[in-house]
C-alpha cells in the first residue's frame, strides 16, 4: 500500500469516533508507537528526540487524538526511565503490551507503610485511559497519619505505576474534540503498592540519550508539535475547500515554529552529546517559544475560520473535527499557565 494511501485509511478510520477502532489500535501496536522512547533491550524503538519528535508530528497531522494518545502514552512508557531495572524489566515484559498512561496532577495521597504504600484517590485526565495495560498517578506521602515535608515545606510527591486491574476507570470525558483520546478520570480505593513500583521525575536509571533531558523539556516539545501538526491538517483541509488569504499567516508561523522546534531538538543532543548542562534559562525559553507559539497558531486558525466556509461547520467533515480537536487540546495547562 502506498504511503499515502495508508495515510488516509487511517485518517478516516479515525474520523468521527468516540474511541479507536480495534484496526487503528492493532496498526499502533505493530507499529510499536507505544514505545517509541523505550530502550531497544526492553522491547522499544528507542528513538533520539528529533526522531520521535518528527514521528509525533506525523500521527498529529494524520488525526488530533491519534498523535495526542500517543504522545501522552508513548510519554507515559518514557517513565521506564525512571524505573530501576529489575522493575522495568517486570512491568515490561509481564505484559504483552505495555501501555502507561495516567495523570500529572496530584490528586491522592500514599500511605507509607514499611516498604509499602496504600493509595487512595480520585486522578483526572489518562488519556487513552480504556487502552491502558498500566496507570501512572502522583500522590502525596503521609506517615503515621502525616503529611511528610520537604526541606522548603512543601508537600512530599512519588509517583506511582499501579496495573489496570487496581484501578476504577471513570467514564467523564465529554469534550467538543479530542475524543478518541477518551481522557477519562480514574479512582483508586486503599491499593496496596510495592515501594519498587513508585518513582521521582529525573531521577534515571537507563543510559539513552533521551533519559538526559529535563522531563519539563521533554513534556514542552512532545506537545508543541502536536499543535504543530494538528494545525498543518487544518491548513491543508481549509485550502481543499477554499484558498484564502487568511491562512498564509498560519503556513509561515507553521514553517517558522517548525524550524524553532528542530533548533532546539538539535541543540538538546548537541549539548547531551558534548555533556553540557541544560540550564534553566535555556528551559524556560523553550517554554516560552513553545506557549507563545500555540498563541500564534491558535490566533492564526481563528482568524481563518471564518472565511473557509460552511463546511468548517459540518461536524462530519475533517476539518471541523481538526478544529475541535486543535481548540480542545489547547485548553492542556502545560502552555496557559
Amino acid at each position: 500500500m502506498k504511503e499515502d494511501n495508508k495515510l488516509q485509511e487511517l485518517r478516516k478510520l479515525c474520523l468521527g469516533v468516540n474511541i479507536f477502532p480495534e484496526k487503528v489500535l492493532t496498526l499502533i501496536e505493530d507499529e510499536n508507537l507505544w514505545n517509541l522512547w523505550v530502550p531497544k533491550k526492553y522491547g522499544g524503538l528507542e528513538f533520539s528526540l528529533t526522531e520521535g519528535l518528527a514521528k509525533l508530528k506525523e500521527l498529529a497531522r494524520i488525526d488530533g487524538s491519534l498523535g495526542w494518545t500517543v504522545t501522552l502514552c508513548s510519554g507515559a512508557n518514557y517513565f521506564i526511565g525512571n524505573l530501576k531495572p529489575e522493575t522495568a524489566r517486570e512491568v515490561f515484559h509481564n505484559s504483552k503490551v505495555t501501555i502507561l498512561g495516567g495523570s500529572g496532577g496530584v490528586f491522592g495521597t500514599a500511605e507509607k507503610l514499611g516498604d509499602n504504600y496504600k493509595i487512595s484517590g480520585i486522578w483526572r485526565y489518562a488519556t487513552g485511559a480504556p487502552y491502558l495495560s498500566h496507570f501512572t498517578l502522583n500522590a502525596e506521602i503521609h506517615e503515621n497519619g502525616k503529611t511528610l515535608l520537604n526541606e522548603d515545606g512543601s508537600p512530599k510527591v512519588r509517583s506511582f505505576v499501579l496495573p489496570k486491574k487496581d484501578v476504577r476507570v471513570i467514564e467523564d470525558w465529554n469534550t467538543m474534540g479530542l475524543k478518541a483520546s477518551v481522557t477519562h478520570s480514574f479512582e483508586v480505593k486503599e491499593v496496596l503498592v510495592p515501594k519498587r513500583f513508585s518513582f521521582i521525575y529525573n531521577e534515571f536509571y537507563q543510559p539513552q540519550d533521551i533519559f538526559k533531558i529535563p522531563f519539563s523539556v521533554f513534556a514542552d516539545l512532545t506537545l508543541w508539535v502536536n499543535y504543530i501538526g494538528m494545525a498543518k491538517h487544518f491548513l491543508v483541509e481549509a485550502r481543499s475547500v477554499k484558498s484564502v488569504d487568511a491562512l498564509r499567516n498560519l503556513e509561515e508561523n507553521l514553517n517558522f515554529h517548525n524550524r524553532q522546534i528542530s533548533r532546539y531538538s538539535e541543540d538538546i543532543e548537541a549539548k547531551i552529546a558534548n555533556q553540557e548542562s541544560i540550564t534553566t534559562d535555556f528551559i524556560e525559553e523553550i517554554h516560552i517559544s513553545a506557549s507563545n507559539s500555540v498563541k500564534n497558531i491558535s490566533r492564526n486558525i481563528i482568524e481563518a475560520y471564518p472565511y473557509v466556509g460552511i463546511k468548517a461547520s459540518q461536524e462530519n467533515h475533517p476539518l471541523n473535527q481538526v478544529f475541535r480537536d486543535y481548540f480542545t487540546a489547547t485548553q492542556h495547562y502545560i502552555f496557559t499557565k
